[in-house]
């Protein structure tokens, strides 16, 4: 009798789930075993706007220098209370238009694979992200006492290069991985007429 309640209680947990909102700008969104609330949020002189979790907050100055030790460090890197789940932003001085999108995530892909060998690549592609290309690949690498999951996105901003990064523990990637891609599709870029 006993295997058949825990048969139950896990379709119940099942059906529960399944009901739960999924879109991360309809309402707070479980990922694993909490609740998130996302909301839109402006970046560069407000021109670039992108949904992140509420609660993930500027990484601390000295955490930063710990994780991202090069000098050309993220600009913006939102994370969790942790430190180990967190969304980057980059504005690079790299002249790019949308037509040349592919060829650079083909380019940063090669180049990380050259650089490390033993990272394990998934999918990649471009996403149509309110008529802008944006670039992808998603990889698995190995950290100092853990194995990381990534997605880096780039697309063209004011004729420049914007390269960001999605990365959790590996152990996470089921729980995150499609939040992570629901948050690269919020991307919008502000037209200067439509500033106030």
């Amino acid at each position: 009798m006993e295997y058949a309640d825990e048969k139950i209680l896990a379709f119940i947990n099942e059906a529960e789930k399944s009901q739960e909102p999924k879109d991360i700008c309809a309402g707070p969104v479980r990922v694993g075993q909490r609740y998130y609330e996302f909301e839109e949020q402006a970046f560069f002189d407000e021109k670039l706007k992108v949904y992140m979790p509420k609660d993930f907050d500027d990484m601390p100055e000295q955490q930063r220098k710990l994780k991202y030790p090069y000098e050309q460090r993220p600009q913006i890197i939102k994370s969790d209370e942790t430190g180990a789940i967190n969304i980057t932003l980059s504005l690079i001085d790299q002249e790019l238009d949308d037509e040349s999108v592919k060829e650079l995530t083909d380019g940063m892909k090669a180049l990380i694979k050259r650089a490390n060998p033993l990272h394990v690549f998934y999918t990649d592609g471009i996403e149509q992200v309110n008529d802008k290309p944006i670039g992808f690949f998603e990889f698995k690498s190995s950290a100092l006492d853990e194995f990381l999951y990534t997605i880096m996105f780039m697309f063209e901003f004011e004729g420049e290069t914007i390269l960001g990064t999605f990365c959790c523990p590996y152990r996470e990637y089921g729980n995150w991985r499609e939040i992570a891609f629901q948050v690269i599709r919020t991307v919008s870029i502000v037209k200067g007429e439509e500033q106030e």
